[in-house]
């Protein structure tokens, strides 16, 4: 689904003429504005699938911090794991790297931890690793990474489309001053979300069910 679809979704549900762009007429604009808040909102509810990646960090002897490109502050870390000694990364605590890296001697070897450090100016999140590598060894940083907003017409949305428009619509309503229609258009919105969390969930057991060990 494209932008432009999208917003032309909603603009038929508010009984407004279509447009050939998001950019045509000031009511469509703000339509389009609507649409990436709640495309934001709906991001951010949830891991969902269809944001999920890898990003793959090449280490190099000697240095420990690294950029995650792409990685930014709206994305979740879900597992980090070193292909080539096939081993899990686990997360520590800034308090734990400061006191390993400022407290001792460090020996390099395998990285075992990593901690959030910082934002380059590109946005991305730096990661600190611990032990200092000793070789060159693929991390894979699998994350949520949510969409950046739409801004062209033809732009595809990641997300089911369905919650989008759901919530654009209440947005609109209520920018309308229409109380009533906004509180029973959000509940709808609410519940299709909700839905497609549990469409979603069904496919993630491992992440949504505790099992004892």
């Amino acid at each position: 689904m494209t932008y432009l679809e999208l917003v032309n979704k909603v603009l038929v549900r508010l009984r407004e003429e279509e447009v050939t762009s998001v950019q045509e007429t000031p009511y469509s604009k703000l339509i389009g504005e609507l649409v990436n808040v709640v495309k934001r909102e709906v991001e951010d509810t949830w891991n969902w699938s269809h944001l999920r990646t890898s990003v793959v960090v090449t280490t190099v002897a000697g240095l420990y911090s690294y950029q995650l490109i792409g990685v930014n502050v709206r994305s979740r870390i879900i597992d980090v794991y070193n292909e080539t000694s096939k081993h899990e990364l686990f997360l520590k605590s800034t308090k734990w790297f400061n006191r390993v890296y400022l407290e001792s001697t460090v020996s390099a070897a395998k990285p075992q931890y990593y901690n959030l450090n910082g934002v380059s100016v590109e946005g991305d999140n730096l990661v600190d690793l611990f032990p200092i590598p000793d070789a060159a060894y693929n991390v894979y940083f699998s994350a949520i990474i949510p969409q950046g907003d739409l801004v062209g017409d033809g732009d595809v949305i990641k997300m089911p489309y369905q919650m989008v428009v759901e919530g654009a619509l209440g947005r609109a309503i209520s920018e309308r001053g229409d109380d009533g229609g906004s509180g029973e258009q959000e509940g709808k919105y609410q519940r299709v979300v909700s839905d497609y969390i549990a469409f979603d969930a069904a496919n993630r057991p491992d992440e949504t069910i505790w099992y004892p060990s």
